[in-house]
């Protein structure tokens, strides 16, 4: 049996290191998994939104309109994304499709707002961004940078 008095523990002072350390991975690896959670919510916006032109693209070879009786778009808006809403505006030859934020990464619900149109021409018209994010992300995005 071992004497009471070799028995060793942590100093509170080791553990007062190892909390300041914890402290400082958590303080460096918090905005950087908040702002990779973003770019994903991002992406999925927008490959929704792309997803959903071609759908138009096609309903208008099929029937030669973007709209159909009763809807403004031919092509149904996408419903399984959860952090986005879908809208439609246009006409027989023209529409703009819009991608609006609901709540992302504790942002409010229209932080983000992307539009595209038959001409494929991409807008972003409401980006509030966050660091290391060009705020024309949709605009200028390259494979892997938004």
């Amino acid at each position: 049996m071992r004497p009471i008095n070799s028995v060793r523990g942590f100093t509170l002072i080791e553990m007062m290191v190892v909390m300041a350390i914890m402290g400082i991975l958590v303080a460096i690896a918090l905005p950087l998994y908040s702002d990779h959670l973003l770019k994903s919510k991002l992406a999925e916006g927008h490959s929704a939104l792309m997803d959903w032109r071609l759908r138009q693209e096609q309903y208008f070879q099929d029937n030669r309109t973007y709209v159909s009786a009763g809807t403004t778009c031919g092509a149904a808006a996408p419903t399984s994304v959860k952090y986005w809403d879908f809208s439609c505006t246009g006409d027989a030859n023209t529409y703009v499709a819009t991608a609006t934020s609901k709540d992302i990464v504790g942002g409010a619900a229209g932080d983000y707002t992307y539009t595209i149109n038959e001409n494929n021409v991409r807008t972003t018209t409401k980006f509030t961004g966050a660091s290391g994010l060009p705020k024309s992300c949709w605009i200028s995005s390259k494979a892997g940078t938004c």
